[in-house]
């Protein structure tokens, strides 16, 4: 490893290789179980298909969102991101999610049934499912937690449970 011996501390292009080897091996694994690229488009087009039809989340992205191509387009950079460990999302969720007045755990739970319904219709092997699935757990509870800790307080995120 290259050090920086003014402080001591590894070169900056070390770390630059630690991770870009950590995101190729995220990727690899994702491939792996079957998470490419064109599985990402068809789950991120049919989930939102589904979000489109039901009368609790449906009528909130209604409200929001005019051009579906462009929200199509950003959500699947989003879930490249996080399934492949990409780095070419670079928008900021919670904002978006704190500007929704009443956004609620019932909500989270609406959308995580939907997300669910959609990985099992489209995938083949379960450790895809479950990787996924475990993906959306963590965003969603992530979500939520900014959500009431900026509406109600860090008090009141302190009973909050995982999804």
């Amino acid at each position: 490893m290259s050090m920086n011996h003014r402080t001591n501390l590894p070169a900056p292009t070390a770390g630059r290789g630690h991770a870009l080897a950590a995101r190729t091996a995220k990727r690899d694994a994702a491939l792996a179980i079957g998470i490419d690229d064109a599985f990402i488009s068809t789950l991120v087009d049919r989930f939102y298909e589904s979000v489109r039809d039901d009368d609790l989340l449906g009528p909130i992205f209604a409200a929001r969102i005019s051009d579906w191509p462009t929200h199509l387009g950003r959500m699947k950079s989003f879930w490249g991101s996080v399934l492949h460990n990409s780095g070419a999302y670079s928008g900021n969720p919670m904002l978006k999610h704190l500007a929704i007045p009443g956004l609620d755990r019932g909500h989270f739970d609406r959308w995580l049934t939907l997300f669910r319904a959609t990985l099992d219709d489209l995938a083949r092997d379960p450790a895809t499912a479950g990787h996924v699935e475990e993906r959306a757990r963590m965003i969603a509870t992530s979500l939520l937690n900014g959500i009431v800790i900026k509406r109600d307080g860090l008090a009141a995120a302190q009973g909050l449970e995982d999804f």
